[in-house]
């Protein structure tokens, strides 16, 4: 099994920066894929932003140039740091690992989510 652990959410001010930070534990061989995603209210789960193995980062143009996803191979982590929020960021922020499991299984897996409230 794996565990995703999430933290760093809360509440800013327009224009303000959040830190986001998911630790992955557990039967892990490797990991390929590590990202973010978001919910807001009535709206569909929506890619915030992706990193793989090799490093290479992607985000949508919702976000591109005001987030930036890193990640350690080593640690198994990943980060968010947020910059230049605006109240449509606010939404329930989850964190997302596309794992090889040490018994040979490629699952995706899901943290519990940490809310994020950006007020204008």
């Amino acid at each position: 099994q794996v565990q995703l652990v999430e933290s760093g959410g809360g509440l800013v001010q327009a224009g303000g920066s959040l830190r986001l930070s998911c630790a992955a534990s557990g039967s892990i061989f490797s990991i390929n894929t590590m990202g973010w995603y978001r919910q807001a209210p009535g709206k569909q789960r929506e890619l915030v932003a992706a990193i793989f193995s090799g490093g290479s980062p992607n985000y949508p143009d919702s976000v591109k140039g005001r987030f930036t996803i890193s990640r350690d191979n080593a640690k198994n982590t990943v980060t968010l740091q947020m910059n230049s929020l605006k109240p449509e960021d606010t939404a329930v922020y989850y964190c997302n690992a596309v794992v090889h499991t040490t018994d040979s299984f490629i699952k995706n897996y899901w943290g519990q989510g940490t809310q994020v409230t950006v007020s204008s």
